[in-house]
């Protein structure tokens, strides 16, 4: 029996690699809206392109097939996967919730789910013993991001998962920041692994889409129910991009998370920086769960200003990364959490998770990793030299 392709191959193998009416080595992109049927008695396979479209049903079989699940869907983006996905739950319900999550998580369970009846429960992931008594008789889902946004706190994905099937609930992992090269969460036991593929999977800032892949069969049908109710379904042409940004997947990740550690270790001797998280660094404290659970640390990391004052000089100074909402794309994107991400999340609640004025959050693009040092160090050094100089004049 033949091995199996590496996970590199598998990208760019698999049963969409030509198309077997052509002969094309590129997923047409199919644009029809409906489909002739052939009687009242026999449909065909698709009928309406919200229900299936054989462009987004190729993506939607690849990621699943990447992810290790039964089954892939795509949505519009990230939160309509995300929120399709929530609506598994019914009133009366329960979540517990990584505290650090993305501010449009943060903001569907607080402003949401809560008007449905479905309670939540913040609780920091890394305890797991917090987690447990957490959980209440009607908790139904144990929901995480690790790495967490924007701190990359690490959860023990195969522990969360024992401890919601010892509660009978589910548990469903963000994986955006690692993408399945890096992490598979349901191989570890969680029920639904979701991505913004707007990120690291499409890799190129010119697409908006979400990708949810599912374990169960039964849950999987549970899920499509939904999808084809809520019709938040992605569209051909971004279904195609996500495809082509797929292909090149292994490749963009190694580099930029090569470049992520050079820029974690070069942050984290400088004076003017506090703190530095990022699950490749020896200081973090979860650094060994994340090499147990994960191929890497990721291309993501944030850091914090002692001084928060300095920030806005030193994002006026750094010439190479975008100032911009988003993360993993082929440019360096520097963004702050405050006012970007996490602007859903009130200042107090914030505050209460770690999540400082003075913190920016960097991916890591596909430049060169001493070029982007040698920026940091000037904007930097610019800062320092000012500083010295008030200094010097008080």
């Amino acid at each position: 029996m033949s091995q199996p392709y590496t996970f590199e191959t598998q990208l760019l193998h698999n049963k969409y690699k030509v198309d077997p009416a052509t002969g094309g080595v590129s997923v047409p992109i199919q644009h029809a809206s409906t489909y002739h049927q052939p009687s009242i008695d026999h449909f065909g396979k698709y009928d309406y392109s919200r229900s299936l479209n054989p462009t987004r049903e190729a993506l939607e079989d690849i990621i699943a097939e990447l992810e290790g699940g039964v089954r892939g869907f795509a949505f519009s983006s990230g939160m309509a996967a995300i929120s399709t996905a929530f609506m598994l739950l019914s009133q009366g319900d329960h979540v517990v919730i990584t505290e650090d999550v993305y501010g449009g998580t943060y903001r569907m369970v607080t402003q949401v789910l809560n008007r449905f009846g479905i309670e939540h429960t913040f609780v920091d992931m890394t305890d797991l013993d917090a987690v447990e008594q957490a959980v209440r008789p009607n908790t139904a889902l144990l929901y995480a991001e690790t790495p967490s946004n924007p701190l990359l706190k690490i959860t023990d994905i195969r522990a969360l998962s024992s401890i919601a099937k010892k509660h009978g609930a589910y548990t469903f992992v963000d994986n955006t920041f690692m993408t399945p090269y890096l992490q598979r969460p349901l191989d570890l036991g969680a029920d639904i692994v979701l991505h913004s593929a707007t990120k690291f999977l499409s890799g190129h800032s010119d697409t908006v889409a979400g990708l949810a892949v599912v374990k169960d069969e039964q849950l999987a049908n549970r899920l499509y129910s939904l999808q084809n109710s809520f019709g938040a379904v992605l569209g051909v042409q971004d279904a195609w991009l996500v495809m082509r940004g797929i292909k090149t997947l292994s490749v963009r990740m190694n580099q930029s998370q090569d470049s992520a550690r050079k820029i974690a270790q070069f942050l984290k001797g400088q004076p003017l920086i506090k703190n530095v998280f990022y699950p490749g660094l020896a200081s973090h404290s979860q650094s060994d769960l994340q090499s147990q659970q994960a191929g890497g640390p990721g291309a993501v990391l944030s850091f914090e200003f002692g001084n928060e004052g300095l920030l806005p000089g030193f994002i006026d100074s750094v010439k190479l990364p975008v100032f911009a909402v988003s993360l993993g794309a082929v440019e360096s994107i520097l963004s702050y959490p405050a006012k970007m991400s996490h602007a859903a999340m009130p200042p107090e609640e914030r505050k209460l998770r770690g999540i400082g004025d003075g913190l920016l959050r960097l991916s890591v693009g596909l430049e060169n990793a001493d070029d982007l040092i040698s920026d940091f160090q000037q904007a930097l050094y610019g800062l320092e030299t000012a500083a010295a100089y008030r200094e010097g004049l008080s």
